[in-house]
């Protein structure tokens, strides 16, 4: 297991390039088989699910298009408790199929506020894909319709998550060692 430090802590691998690329084609198979005829929104929330999305949308063959929103709760390797919206969400969802894009989803706190939202919009349909999910740290009832990993309640970085804004670039998954 490959050890890395970013700021003052180590993490060491916990998913590898290949085995996420894998499970992204496998999700997008998934989508495009559920979606054959329609052509869905994605709303990619950032900053973190930015390669998620990007490599999710390559594998589409079906027609679709994407926006990104920006919600935040994280300060540090802590949640703040309290949801940010900097940027909003422009795309009129009315009787549109739409499929959120998430890199993770620990407690749910930030979909649980931000759903009611998209629903008050009454699109035709509404679907989460998540490439993370801590199921045991979920507090907040979701429904995740594609998961790509169900992982423990540690600490990650990379592939878009970070640590006080460093190691969103490494292609691999790290965990808190």
């Amino acid at each position: 297991m490959a050890v890395i430090k970013v700021h003052d802590k180590s993490f060491g691998t916990y998913l590898s390039e290949v085995v996420i690329q894998k499970r992204v084609k496998e999700i997008a198979e998934n989508i495009n088989k559920d979606y054959a005829g329609k052509k869905p929104l994605f709303i990619a929330i950032l900053n973190g699910s930015f390669m998620f999305a990007a490599d999710l949308f390559r594998h589409l063959t079906i027609e679709a298009e994407l926006c990104f929103i920006k919600l935040a709760s994280y300060k540090g390797m802590k949640s703040s408790g309290k949801v940010i919206t900097s940027i909003g969400l422009e795309e009129d969802l009315f009787d549109k199929d739409v499929i959120i894009v998430e890199d993770i989803v620990d407690t749910g706190k930030t979909l649980h506020k931000f759903l009611p939202k998209l629903v008050h919009q009454q699109p035709k349909s509404l679907k989460i894909a998540a490439l993370l999910h801590k199921s045991e740290a979920t507090t907040y009832p979701l429904t995740l319709d594609y998961i790509g990993f169900d992982i423990p309640n540690k600490f990650v970085v990379g592939y878009g998550l970070d640590y006080d804004g460093l190691g969103r670039n490494l292609k691999e998954i790290y965990q808190l060692v």
